[in-house]
């Protein structure tokens, strides 16, 4: 049995204008100097408050807690006017139709946004079905942390050396070879190609048109 697990944000879903915004709205209320543009999208793929955490430049606190709070609430009520900001990237939808009906072969979610968030973007973009396993930091530690990749494989019986993760971080890269796990990074997300391939990337691709046969290549 092959696993096939997907980061959300920068890999399968286009939210960095979105998350940047609300990022620098919360340090703004908070009475803090925002992240600039490029701080901001470094730390997403974390979990939301080891993300703020980072931006304010300590451990994690009962301030990036607050904050954390904070973004979630003002993010929830802005929905209504983010339509058609949360959007798949080009060829993703036609990758995971195609991936679903490989033989033997299960797809899942290891994400930093929280599991309301997953459930409703996957349902927004019909794409709910495809996933047999979703991991947040609602019930694993903050990558680059394991844990989701290690919780996966034990929830669909995987074995390491036929598990991927596909992500655009460092964050992801870094979650899968401490799992054990291949690795794929994207380039089209928050972090540079050289980052990716240093944090242990086995093989980089530059559009979903070019995922399947990587895929084959890294667990085959």
């Amino acid at each position: 049995m092959k696993l096939i697990m997907f980061d959300m944000d920068g890999t399968l879903i286009d939210t960095e204008a979105l998350i940047v915004e609300h990022m620098t709205a919360t340090f703004e209320r908070a009475g803090l100097p925002a992240p600039t543009h490029h701080e901001a999208r470094r730390v997403i793929g974390l979990s939301l408050p080891n993300a703020i955490a980072r931006l304010l430049g300590t451990e994690l606190t009962p301030q990036a807690e607050r904050m954390a709070d904070d973004y979630r609430k003002h993010y929830r009520a802005s929905l209504v006017q983010a339509e058609g900001r949360e959007g798949l990237f080009p060829g993703a939808r036609q990758a995971l139709d195609l991936l679903i009906d490989w033989p033997e072969t299960l797809l899942g979610i290891a994400t930093g946004k929280g599991l309301n968030g997953v459930h409703r973007l996957t349902q927004i973009h019909g794409i709910a079905e495809h996933f047999v396993t979703l991991q947040t930091p609602d019930h694993n530690p903050s990558k680059p942390h394991p844990g989701m990749m290690l919780r996966a494989m034990a929830e669909t019986g995987a074995d390491k050396a036929d598990t991927v993760i596909i992500g655009d971080t460092t964050y992801d890269i870094e979650m899968g070879k401490a799992a054990g796990t291949k690795a794929i990074g994207v380039t089209w997300g928050h972090h540079d190609t050289d980052e990716l391939l240093a944090a242990g990337a086995d093989i980089l691709v530059d559009s979903y048109a070019d995922l399947p046969a990587a895929i084959k290549h890294v667990l085959d």
